[in-house]
């Protein structure tokens, strides 16, 4: 059995981070290629832990995630879903399975949390975040030339 290991601060501040991070980076990708990639990327989370520790029972997420993740290539919503899927999985093997990165032992924790709060983000229909800030600038500078 596993012993979740000791927790500090930057085990939950850092994976915050990183989501805003990935949500601003993303912002600057345009549709359709930004739902398209999203998909892709939740799809590849399937896989991650299929050595995880918890032997035939690691396909049942795989299984369960595939069809909502199909339905992600045309739908902001079932991305978050997936993601928050792949999220709850993240606990049991923080708790008890093997972390995603054996050498960092909070990894799968600090998934749980990114994996979360990028859902939100989706769930939300991936916003772009940077828009407003090109807009004002793009309305100053048309603004500027006449």
């Amino acid at each position: 059995m596993y012993a979740s290991p000791t927790l500090f601060a930057m085990d939950y501040v850092g994976p915050a981070i990183a989501a805003v991070v990935f949500a601003l980076v993303m912002s600057l990708v345009n549709e359709p290629v930004r739902r398209t990639l999203n998909a892709v990327f939740v799809a590849g989370s399937c896989g991650v832990y299929l050595n995880g520790g918890f032997g035939v029972w690691e396909l049942l997420y795989p299984a369960l995630a595939t069809p909502i993740v199909y339905f992600g290539f045309r739908s902001y919503k079932f991305i978050g879903l997936a993601w928050l899927m792949h999220a709850a999985w993240d606990l049991p093997h923080h708790f008890w399975g093997n972390p995603i990165w054996p050498f960092m032992p909070t990894s799968s924790l600090g998934c749980a949390i990114f994996d979360t709060l990028i859902s939100i983000w989706f769930l939300a229909n991936a916003p772009p975040l940077f828009s407003r800030v090109f807009q004002t600038a793009a309305t100053s500078e048309r603004a500027a030339q006449r």
